[in-house]
């Protein structure tokens, strides 16, 4: 192996964290590397956020298609074409990939695709993809190592080869009938649109009710809504074991309310959380300790328990979102260059992209309970673009105008977060915003009429 080379910042890992590190430190005259297995960009522009956002997106087109008649429209023909739905996918990745690696380019960060292994006090041995081996040495380096899909033991599973959301998103047929096993945010959003482009849809959620953490008016609107849909939705139903193999012909036995019982498909998706990608990496050479559910183990600042080693995104255990992974670049970015910034109380907005959106930021009622919290409730349904369901809610402290949390379920709920958002990192009172004029008829001017009403003890 040739004698080891030296970077001023080493980063592990591609993804939003690593990559804005990177660009960012090499742009200030940094000398700057950053190792990626497989991923330019990470996971968000080539197998998760935006491809899977681009591929609802298509499902709700076709959706409208089938409600074309309520908006006055005539169609003749509407098939799904999911080689199509790919294509359009495909393409905006090869586009996503093209721009990160004008940014490399730009900055004067160096990637290199390979996979890397540590042997030492900041110094890993990097396996390249196109053949031979480097050692690399940062005088600081910085873990940005990701997740993957979980696969629960339950017997057959594994046998069974079933898709996770990567081979889900790249998928060039339709299956006939697809079973789900999850009802969290990414099970919800692949069951909706695989329904809207014809596909029969089973979802299988172990817990009470989907989305368990949210409130019980969340959880019975997205219930409402898939039965609307007719996706078929079993919770409180635990898989026993699977036989025969996606995309064939699966059979599974479940146990839930009613008894066994035994469901066929053609295909099987398990979305049923997150797994550290810290294994097998020799992150103990480098001094770097893990939590016991094999998360990188860091201070506020994120850093690790070996010196000038940080970790950042999902692998840090922060909240398993691109937006989070982004404020954690902020967070190092900052310390690094004089500053202070933690993680320390972070108001991070959770969104789930079905259709109606779902959007919450602070506490919801659940929390709120949990925590002892004395509440007062503002609530309405929205109605503005004529969609059949959809509502906000705020939650205001029981002794000031304090706004603790908002939730909003509904067209463009995404959008409509935002300002409510932007008032509590301002510590605004909820009567800030009665005040303001918001554009008619816009989502946001449903804030108008919410924030009229008197709030109501909970």
């Amino acid at each position: 192996m040739p004698s080891g080379e030296t970077y001023d910042i080493l980063v592990i890992g591609s993804g939003e964290s690593g990559k804005y590190l990177a660009w960012t430190m090499a742009s200030e005259g940094h000398r700057t590397a950053v190792v990626e297995r497989r991923l330019i960009g990470g996971s968000c522009p080539n197998i998760a956020c935006l491809p899977s956002k681009n591929i609802i997106q298509s499902a709700k087109v076709r959706a409208y298609t089938r409600r074309a008649a309520e908006f006055g429209v005539d169609l003749e023909s509407a098939a799904t074409n999911m080689k199509g739905v790919q294509a359009r996918k495909r393409a905006m990745v090869e586009s996503l990939i093209e721009v990160h690696l004008g940014r490399y380019a730009a900055s004067g960060a160096e990637l290199i695709m390979g996979g890397a292994r540590f042997s030492g006090d900041r110094t890993v041995d990097v396996e390249l993809n196109d053949g031979g081996r480097r050692q690399l040495r940062g005088e600081r380096v910085f873990l940005n190592l990701g997740t993957r899909a979980a696969m629960p033991d339950v017997p057959g599973l594994a046998a069974a080869r079933p898709m996770t959301h990567i081979e889900l998103l790249d998928l060039d047929r339709l299956p006939e009938h697809l079973i789900v096993i999850g009802g969290g945010y990414i099970g919800l959003e692949l069951a909706q649109a695989m329904r809207r482009f014809g596909a029969q849809v089973t979802v299988i959620e172990s817990g009470s009710r989907p989305l368990g953490q949210e409130d019980a008016d969340v959880t019975a609107g997205i219930v409402d809504l898939f039965g609307a849909e007719g996706i078929a939705l079993h919770s409180q139903t635990r898989v026993r074991s699977v036989d025969g193999e996606s995309g064939r012909a699966v059979r599974l036995v479940v146990d839930g309310p009613d008894g066994e019982r035994t469901i066929e498909a053609t295909d099987l998706l398990v979305a049923v959380g997150r797994t550290p990608n810290t294994g097998g990496i020799g992150l103990e050479q480098a001094g770097v300790r893990l939590t016991e559910t094999g998360y990188i183990a860091v201070d506020e600042h994120l850093a690790t328990t070996a010196a000038n080693v940080w970790a950042m995104g999902d692998c840090a255990g922060s909240p398993q979102f691109t937006h989070v992974a982004f404020d954690d670049f902020r967070v190092v970015h900052d310390n690094l260059t004089g500053g202070s910034r933690t993680t320390s109380g972070r108001l991070v907005p959770f969104c789930m992209f079905t259709d109606p959106e779902l959007a919450r930021v602070g506490l919801n009622e659940t929390e709120a309970r949990r925590l002892g919290l004395g509440y007062r409730v503002l609530s309405m349904p929205t109605r503005t673009i004529s969609e059949p369901r959809g509502f906000m809610k705020m939650l205001i402290a029981a002794d000031s105008d304090e706004i603790l949390g908002f939730t909003a379920f509904g067209a463009e709920a995404t959008e409509l977060l935002a300002a409510v958002q932007t008032a509590m990192v301002g510590r605004l009172p909820y009567t800030a915003l009665e005040s303001a004029i918001y554009t008619h008829p816009a989502m946001a001017e449903g804030l108008t009429f919410l924030l009229r009403n008197t709030p109501v003890p909970a």
